[in-house]
């Protein structure tokens, strides 16, 4: 049961990305993906027409950034007028892809729709491994092809990898790699073992590896500084890190100073944003808080995404900080951080749970200060 509660309790909710799940049809086979199998066919999918209405429908919360995901979203054949019809609207449109499919000619078609960034998801800098880690031989060099294509069309290229002990201490070739395509951000996915991930469970980092990949992270964004921007995910406490090490060097950080870049598209505005600024759609309709939150906050077959996104019993819950349990519900910086939700569900069936991954250890009855 949910409690009403008042001031620091409560997050205001402002959305700011929604994740939406186009297919779950894949080309690839891949390690870590939260899909259990890839379906083959395309029976549920939203219609065309149903993602037209609900890009309308999105607009009625807010003007968030529309991550076109899957599966492989490539392999729709009106991923063109869903982003044509997005980017009419005025939103931002960013595609997430394996890169694999992405020849010049849909490059700059996606291009014309205005379509601001691509996302390719590249895990080692070495074909061998990438392509055993997305189970297709020549996967890698198809990627770096995709990529190319994208950046002779104009648009902006994210490289996505997905940080296990299998790739950490590749990562700095990972960012030499980054940089040598041209890509403008980098976002480390911290692993959250759900559908296929769960079978690489045990090459999660530990929390001690996890606190020490992020202070690296924030050493190697300050060397680079606006060459590539980085943007963790799955490790809602970077932000606590980025506050702590800030504190090194000033007295009283503003809390602007940890979040803000000089593009939308790259800010960090706390750290698990499951519900409160962020949501997952599947490519039936299903909204969760995130992707590797498989919890049903409702279906837009059967209510607007307006009445779930604000009303939904899920998300409410996760916008009252009352409700977070164990030391993430003790610790100080719980209003920044919060705690990987996704983590919690995926390792204890409790979305409210303490997320393991982090080694922070605040003492019992220790008050939020952050």
């Amino acid at each position: 049961m949910i409690t009403e509660r008042s001031g620091n309790d409560i997050i205001k909710p402002s959305l700011q990305l929604v994740a939406w799940e186009l297919t779950r049809r894949c080309n690839l086979f891949c390690a870590h993906c939260r899909v259990p199998t890839n379906d083959s066919g395309h029976s549920g999918e939203l219609s065309t027409e149903e993602c037209i209405h609900l890009v309308d429908e999105i607009l009625k919360v807010g003007n968030p950034i529309i991550i076109l995901t899957g599966g492989e979203p490539i392999i729709r054949s009106d991923i063109v007028p869903i982003a044509r019809y997005a980017t009419s609207k005025g939103l931002k449109v960013v595609i997430g892809s394996n890169g694999t499919l992405i020849n010049r000619e849909i490059a700059i078609t996606l291009r014309d729709v205005s379509v601001s960034r691509i996302a390719v998801s590249l895990d080692f800098p070495v074909a061998k491994l990438q392509d055993e880690f997305r189970g297709m031989k020549g996967a890698f060099e198809a990627a770096i092809t995709g990529i190319a294509n994208v950046r002779e069309a104009g648009i902006q290229v994210q490289i996505n990898s997905t940080i296990t002990k299998l790739n950490v201490a590749l990562l700095d070739e990972l960012i030499s790699l980054a940089l040598e395509v041209g890509a403008v951000a980098f976002h480390p996915f911290m692993l959250v073992p759900t559908g296929r991930g769960k079978g690489l469970a045990s090459l999660e980092l530990s929390s001690d590896e996890y606190e020490q990949t992020l202070n690296w992270i924030y050493d190697k964004q300050m060397e680079l500084g606006d060459k590539l921007l980085f943007k963790p995910t799955d490790a809602p406490h970077y932000l606590r890190v980025v506050r702590q090490r800030q504190r090194q060097h000033t007295t009283v950080p503003d809390e602007n100073e940890l979040t803000t870049y000089s593009n939308r598209m790259n800010v960090i505005s706390r750290g698990c944003l499951a519900g409160i600024g962020f949501c997952f759609i599947s490519c039936e309709g299903k909204v969760q808080g995130c992707g590797y939150l498989d919890v049903e906050a409702g279906d837009i077959g059967k209510e607007p995404f307006s009445h779930i996104w604000t009303d939904s019993l899920l998300f409410r819950s996760l916008r009252d900080l009352s409700n977070i349990k164990g030391k993430c519900g003790r610790c100080e910086y719980k209003r920044l951080c919060g705690g990987c939700r996704g983590r919690a569900w995926a390792t204890t069936g409790d979305y409210l749970a303490e997320d393991p991954s982090c080694f922070i250890h605040p003492p019992e009855g220790k008050e939020d200060h952050a």
